[in-house]
C-alpha cells in the first residue's frame, strides 16, 4: 500500500510525486519539525522562567523579612 499526503482535503499519492515535489516535501516535513521543537522549547523555557520568578519572589520576601519562606515548606 502506497503512502498518502492530504493537501487541502485532497489525497496524493506520494509514489506520483516529482522529485521536485518529494524535495520540497521533505523541507515541509523538516520545517513542521523545527516548529514542533521550537513550540516544546517554549514551553520548557517558559515553566523555567515561571520557577525563576518563584526564586525570586522567595529571595525578595527573605531579604526584606528576614523570613526563609522554602524553610517553612519542608
Amino acid at each position: 500500500m502506497s503512502q498518502k499526503i492530504k493537501i487541502d482535503d485532497v489525497e496524493h499519492d506520494l509514489d506520483s510525486l516529482s522529485t521536485e515535489a518529494k524535495a520540497i516535501l521533505e523541507k515541509l516535513q523538516h520545517t513542521d519539525k523545527q516548529i514542533q521543537d521550537t513550540t516544546n522549547l517554549c514551553a520548557l523555557l517558559n515553566r523555567a522562567k515561571k520557577s525563576y520568578i518563584q526564586e525570586l519572589k522567595r529571595e525578595m520576601i527573605q531579604g526584606k523579612s528576614g523570613v526563609d519562606i522554602a524553610s517553612l515548606f519542608d
